[in-house]
């Protein structure tokens, strides 16, 4: 394990970096344990767990700020909280308290503080929370043991670009998700879905795949692991679909607009629109919010290219990292002070 001062924080990519603890709870005779601090990074599993068979399996993604004036900040942990809920509740897990995992998420970062990247680098320290089925199952059947597991690492920017733009190729041969299916829970096998989408594009020298509507593969449905935005018109428009993945990056964004006087629209989003918009972004915890350059539809010899970063875009960016660092008064709660 590397210590912080032989890190080089100015060239974090987003990849793993061990840290010195993780926090684990056991859901066990209808009950949730008591959290326990752990400095392993191995689970002890039975072979037959629910997770490894049944895919009873559920994550988050949160992030912890070092601000200018060296407070330590955790952004929206409650929300993450309510995100997990859903998705445990969904895939038939026992459902974690709001509580206790806002305590773990806090207690981790708390463990962790000197491997949060410094303020001038950009750089964070990504929460992975993991809730997966333990039980020894056999039968297809909700697991009777589950664990809510918390490791940390310090990363920089998901796509390597940052905010100079990425390259997307519309998916017309692959789904993420069915029309309702877990499109709209964290669930690990939306993402292992969207592997062969990946690969592709990445042969085909995109940054990112695009997904269609499962239903009627007319509409944007997500971009990449992260949701897609639109403007024009002095308007934020994100697509609404059950297949969609709440994101809690999009849900801070589109109250962001709202403040800085723009209208949201949270509907249907055809490819045909796509060359209206004045800018495109795709957001989410990992990407945070990175500027869209180029979208390509071969299968219709189609191709729009939007604005490196426009003003609006830049002006979201700016405010939204604004909250993070504690550089604007944090008007609504969003981020929680770690001692």
């Amino acid at each position: 394990m590397k210590t912080p001062d032989q890190i080089d924080w100015n060239f974090l990519g987003f990849t793993y970096t061990q840290t010195p603890y993780n926090i684990r709870c056991y859901f066990r005779d209808g009950k949730w344990e008591q959290p326990t601090v752990h400095t392993e990074e191995t689970i002890p599993m039975h072979m037959a767990a629910s997770c490894l068979h049944y895919g009873q399996e559920a994550f988050e993604g949160l992030k912890a700020f070092r601000g200018e004036d060296e407070k330590i900040r955790l952004f929206r942990a409650d929300k993450n909280a309510e995100r997990l809920q859903s998705s445990a509740e969904y895939l038939k897990m026992a459902v974690p308290p709001k509580e206790l995992f806002v305590e773990m998420c806090t207690k981790l970062v708390s463990l962790n503080k000197e491997y949060i990247p410094p303020f001038t680098t950009g750089g964070s320290l990504y929460l992975r929370p993991l809730l997966i089925g333990t039980g020894a199952m056999v039968g297809v059947k909700p697991s009777n043991e589950y664990l809510l597991i918390i490791f940390c690492t310090p990363v920089g920017n998901y796509f390597p670009n940052g905010m100079k733009g990425i390259k997307a190729i519309i998916d017309r041969k692959h789904d993420r998700a069915a029309p309702f299916g877990t499109g709209h829970v964290k669930a690990g096998g939306n993402y292992a879905a969207s592997l062969q989408s990946g690969d592709i594009a990445k042969e085909q020298g995109y940054d990112s795949a695009i997904y269609l509507d499962p239903s009627t593969h007319q509409n944007i449905d997500e971009c990449g692991a992260a949701n897609f935005f639109g403007i024009k018109n002095n308007k934020y428009i994100t697509p609404s679909s059950h297949s969609v993945l709440p994101s809690i990056t999009n849900m801070s964004l589109r109250q962001i607009a709202e403040d800085l006087g723009m209208t949201v629209e949270e509907r249907d989003i055809p490819v045909s629109e796509l060359s209206s918009f004045e800018e495109a972004g795709a957001c989410g915890t990992a990407a945070v919010i990175t500027p869209i350059e180029t979208i390509d539809d071969p299968a219709n010899n189609f191709s729009v290219t939007y604005k490196w970063v426009g003003p609006v875009t830049q002006k979201l960016y700016e405010k939204y990292k604004a909250i993070q660092l504690g550089q604007v008064p944090d008007e609504r709660g969003w981020n929680i002070i770690v001692d």
